[in-house]
C-alpha cells in the first residue's frame, strides 16, 4: 500500500484497506465479546452502572435530562417545565448501561504503508467496540466533531447505526471536521454516569486536549482511549523515505540522525505524552497498530501486546 497519504485510485480502494466496508465491519461481530463487570481503581470504582434490564417496567425510577433518541412518550413534562430543559423519565427497568464511541476524524488517520489505513482500523476498532457493547447489554451511540451524535439504542439496530457511520466518517476526511477537542466537549454533554466511553484517535490529535477534559471525562466512567498507529510511525526504515505532500513529492533522509530525531518527536512524542498522566486519570491508554487483528473489545487491546502505560 502506498504510504503517501493521497486519495487512492479506484484500483487501491479494490485492494481493500483503503476505506472500510459495512460487510467488513459486520463481520467483526464475531471478534466481539461482552465487556466485563466494572473493576476497581486507586481512584475508585470505574463505570459504576446499573443492572442491564431491557423494557419498561411499571415503577419508576428517577428523571434525567433528555438524550437523543429517548422515547418521548416518557417525557417528564413537569420537571422540564420547571427546569427549562426537556426531561425524560426512567423505569426500573429500562436502566441500561451506555457505551458512547467517540471518533477522530483527523486528516493524519487516513494514510497507511501495511494491510490498511490507520482510519480503516479505527473504523474496525469502533464496530468491535460496538458489537461488544451490544453483547454487554448496553444502548450504544457514536459522535464525531463535526455533527450531530448518532442517537443511542440497543441490540443489532444500534449497532448497525454505528456502523453504517464509521464507514461514512472513515471513508475520506470529513470536509466539515471539527476536531477531537470538539467531540470530546460535545460528549461531556452527552455523558451520564456509569457510562462506557471509547475514544478512537490519532495520538498527536489526542494529546493536543487538555488534561482537564480527560479528567472530567473520565469520572465516574468506564474509559479507554484507542490510539491509532502506523508500523512505520513506530518505526521508519534507515534510508531516504519519499513522501506525496499534495502536489509536492517531499524526501525525508531518514538515516541521518537529526532527522530521526524530529520523526521520533513527531510520533512517539505525543504517544509518551498521553502514556504518564492519563492512566492517572482514570483512562486505560491502548496503542492499537493499523496491522495488528483487532479482538475481544476496548478492554483486551494491547496493541503490540502491552498497555501503553506499562511500555519503556
Amino acid at each position: 500500500m502506498s504510504g503517501n497519504g493521497g486519495v487512492p485510485g479506484k484500483e487501491g480502494a479494490r485492494a481493500g484497506g483503503v476505506v472500510p466496508t459495512l460487510a467488513e465491519l459486520v463481520a467483526l461481530r464475531g471478534q466481539a465479546r461482552g465487556a466485563p463487570a466494572p473493576r476497581h481503581g486507586r481512584h475508585g470504582l470505574h463505570g459504576p452502572a446499573p443492572s442491564n434490564l431491557h423494557g419498561r417496567g411499571m415503577e419508576y425510577a428517577e428523571s434525567r435530562e433528555y438524550v437523543a433518541g429517548d422515547d418521548v412518550r416518557h417525557m417528564d413534562w413537569r420537571l422540564t417545565a420547571r427546569s427549562g430543559r426537556a426531561h425524560t423519565k426512567l423505569f426500573q427497568a429500562e436502566r441500561e448501561r451506555l457505551t458512547l464511541l467517540v471518533a477522530d476524524t483527523a486528516p493524519a488517520l487516513y494514510f497507511g504503508t501495511r494491510a490498511r489505513f490507520k482510519s480503516v482500523q479505527a473504523a474496525r476498532a469502533g464496530a468491535v467496540a460496538a458489537w461488544s457493547a451490544v453483547m454487554a447489554g448496553d444502548r450504544v451511540a457514536a459522535l464525531r466533531g463535526g455533527e450531530p451524535a448518532i442517537p443511542p439504542a440497543s441490540g443489532a439496530r444500534g449497532a448497525m447505526r454505528v456502523l453504517d457511520a464509521l464507514v461514512r466518517w472513515y471513508a475520506h476526511p470529513p470536509p466539515d471536521d471539527a476536531g477531537l477537542g470538539m467531540a470530546l466537549e460535545q460528549a461531556q454533554r452527552l455523558l451520564r454516569p456509569g457510562t462506557r466511553l471509547v475514544v478512537l484517535a490519532d495520538p498527536q490529535a489526542a494529546s493536543q486536549v487538555p488534561a482537564q477534559r480527560w479528567r472530567a471525562l473520565a469520572r465516574h466512567r468506564e474509559a479507554t482511549l484507542v490510539l491509532l498507529q502506523d508500523p512505520l510511525e513506530a518505526m521508519p526504515p534507515r534510508r531516504m523515505l519519499a513522501f506525496a505532500v499534495g502536489k509536492r513529492r517531499v524526501q525525508l533522509a531518514l538515516d541521518r540522525g537529526d532527522v530521526r530525531e524530529r520523526w521520533e518527536a513527531a510520533f512517539a512524542g505525543p504517544l509518551r505524552m498521553l502514556a504518564q498522566p492519563l492512566p492517572g486519570l482514570g483512562w486505560r491508554v491502548r496503542v492499537l497498530s493499523s496491522d495488528a487483528p483487532v479482538q475481544h473489545g476496548p478492554w483486551a487491546w494491547d496493541g503490540d501486546g502491552a498497555p501503553m502505560a506499562e511500555r519503556g
